[in-house]
């Protein structure tokens, strides 16, 4: 993330000091995109595994321990499954773009390796409920424990 803001920067900054040579830097947009896209479907699995995507734990919280553990399980077979299908759906949008040849205009690579960030992103992200199955509380208990300090 700090490269892609240097990277920005510098291309600003070349933009705005030395115009004429804004061409010869106009790839690092692109790159920066490609970057941010990878960075953000590759790390929905680690923001699981730490409890920081969205819960509404402290309705959880008001359950029986044996019915919230039903819940966890519920609530990450589900996910685990949304998750396979929305990859499902990434990998026949990339095979398409894959498919119809498309490149990025200053990179010249195809754009089919931006959209294969998602799929690739939301495997993992469903291999991370998966893994979370087995676990007691998990991700859940580590919330709630992190609201306590």
């Amino acid at each position: 993330m700090i490269a892609m803001a240097l990277a920005y920067a510098f291309n600003v900054a070349v933009r705005e000091l030395a115009p004429t040579h804004a061409s010869t830097f106009a790839w690092i947009e692109e790159a920066c995109l490609f970057g941010l896209a990878w960075t953000v479907f590759l790390g929905l699995g680690l923001a699981l595994e730490r409890g920081r995507h969205i819960a509404m734990t402290s309705l959880l919280e008001r359950f029986a321990p044996g019915l919230r553990r039903a819940l966890k399980l519920a609530i990450d077979l589900t996910g685990s499954v949304f998750s396979l299908y929305i990859a499902k759906l990434g990998l026949d949008i990339t095979l398409f773009v894959a498919r119809s040849g498309q490149l990025s205009p200053t990179l010249d690579v195809s754009m089919a390796w931006l959209y294969a960030a998602m799929p690739a992103g939301f495997v993992l992200l469903a291999l991370r409920y998966l893994l979370e199955l087995p676990a007691p509380q998990g991700r859940l208990a580590a919330r709630a424990a992190s609201r306590e300090h």
